[in-house]
């Protein structure tokens, strides 16, 4: 998938949006993402701390399960944002709950806030990754 520039900065911009809504009361590293299914829709998240720091949820997974719960099968594409000096990195768990929904075209957008991005393959972004 091709995307132009303007088109690019447009989808940080949704997940820069999103992440305002982030709860991080502890670590204070608030994480939007935005992800785009296969039929066009987008889907928000940001991560959602708890005191009891396993039951915290990062941004991009909390953007996958809102488009699941809406019908999504599949990511077309996905952007990740946060303050960081350059593209933000996902944990290893997203990138494996990515995988899960990705294609072979899944087009991964790491960005800051800056909208220094980067785009990445799942190849690229979780190589030998599990996917039944």
């Amino acid at each position: 998938m091709r995307l132009s520039e303007d088109k690019i900065k447009e989808l940080i911009d949704e997940a820069i949006k999103a992440r305002e809504n982030a709860y991080t009361p502890y670590s204070h590293f608030k994480v939007g993402a935005l992800v785009v299914d296969e039929k066009g829709h987008h889907h928000l998240g940001c991560n959602v701390e708890n005191g009891s720091y396993g039951l915290t949820n990062c941004g991009e997974r909390t953007a996958i399960f809102n488009g699941v719960s809406n019908g999504m099968k599949n990511i077309d594409i996905i952007v990740i944002v946060a303050d960081t000096t350059g593209p933000v990195s996902p944990c290893g768990a997203c990138r494996q709950v990515i995988k899960e929904f990705s294609n072979d075209n899944t087009v991964i957008i790491l960005a800051n806030l800056k909208k220094d991005y980067k785009i990445m393959s799942m190849e690229e972004l979780l190589p030998y990754g599990f996917q039944l």
